[in-house]
């Protein structure tokens, strides 16, 4: 009698034909100085790795005296000695954590955890499980654009080496980090929301949207592949409701109206009636800032598509409204993730640090 593979846990009782291996910080004298410092400026190379293999897991934690090291500090991956990296985001934006903060959570990709939750520069474990697969080589990067140095910078990058060369129908992870502040609403930075002149312009032209032309675009890949998911890391820059704007994907240079269209940012997100303060598997928020009245500030709000990729052949666009038919002016930024082939479409140069923190 068989059993059933059904489940993430299914595959535990097979025998696995791959090596696991490891690249540590760890201190090769035998002492207890298992951390590595990396100089301003600096690019310190964190792994060089033969294939074919895959990286199965990654872990962080940093000491640094910038308390925007989160977003001063960059990852970058590069597959199979690609010189345009496949992985370019700051290093809390890659694990989920916007606006430089630090805080706790647990998704399907991501888990992070501190005691100070919500801290400006405070010290994280960061967590990614998602598969990495390389054929020839894989190169990790840390690039420091801190003005001071990263005094104990901690890693593991476990791996497994595989002992057969990998399906021609692999994909290589990507993971892509982008910002709009502020995002070009029609309103502009004031409040209007629910007030007669908001409700008269509603009725009329700018109140309907039937392009994404002036949408939050977090995503534009050429090739084939799907999409994984995203975080978003978003400061409403006047105090109302952020939300209520749609999702949009364009597969393969499609016309309008596209194949997957949403009905509001909280119901991409798989909530409802606004965002709820809870994170679960593949949806939810991160980490809120909420005052005592219940205002929302700065939040971290993430949906991968892990049961549910969007596969593409030629191409994906995939955005959403700030705010209904683009009508908010809020400090959008995100991180996409997804698999292609590659070559992956060269993308624009990442910001300066100083264009990288986060808005008050």
């Amino acid at each position: 009698m068989s059993i059933p593979a059904f489940g993430p846990l299914a595959s535990l009782a097979t025998a696995k034909d791959f090596r696991a291996k490891r690249i540590s910080s760890w201190d090769t004298t035998g002492g207890n100085a298992d951390a590595w410092p990396i100089e301003p400026g600096e690019t310190k190379t964190l792994a060089e790795i033969d294939g074919p293999g895959s990286i199965s897991h990654i872990w962080f934690t940093i000491a640094s005296p910038d308390p925007h090291y989160l977003r001063k500090l960059l990852l970058r991956a590069y597959w199979d000695g690609e010189s345009n990296p496949s992985i370019d985001t700051p290093v809390g934006d890659f694990f989920g954590m916007g606006h430089g903060r630090a805080f706790s959570y647990q998704c399907a990709l991501f888990n992070t955890s501190n005691d100070e939750a919500g801290r400006l520069g405070g010290g994280v474990a960061m967590n990614c499980w998602a598969p990495m697969p390389f054929s020839e080589h894989a190169r990790l990067e840390i690039v420091n654009e801190q003005e001071e140095p990263v005094h104990a910078f901690y890693f593991y990058i476990d791996t497994q080496a595989h002992n057969q060369p990998l399906p021609e129908d692999t994909l290589r992870f990507h993971a892509k980090w982008r910002r709009e502040v502020p995002a070009d609403g029609w309103t502009g930075k004031g409040s209007i929301w629910h007030t007669a002149e908001w409700h008269e312009r509603m009725a009329g032209p700018e109140g309907k949207n039937l392009s994404d032309a002036g949408n939050y675009c977090f995503l534009e890949a050429e090739g084939r592949g799907h999409f994984v998911g995203v975080n978003f890391a978003i400061n409403h820059l006047r105090p109302d409701w952020w939300g209520e704007g749609d999702d949009m994907f364009f597969v393969d240079g499609e016309p309008w109206p596209p194949s997957l269209h949403g009905t509001g940012s909280e119901d991409y997100l798989c909530h409802a009636w606004g965002m709820q303060n809870n994170a679960h598997m593949y949806n939810g928020t991160a980490w809120a800032e909420i005052d005592s009245g219940n205002h929302w500030g700065k939040v971290c709000v993430y949906r991968y598509h892990i049961v549910d990729p969007v596969p593409f052949t030629k191409s994906l666009r995939a955005s959403i409204e700030h705010g209904h038919a683009n009508d908010r002016s809020d400090d959008w930024s995100s991180t996409a993730y997804w698999y292609q082939t590659e070559p992956h479409k060269v993308w624009a140069p990442m910001p300066e640090a100083r264009y990288r923190l986060a808005t008050h």
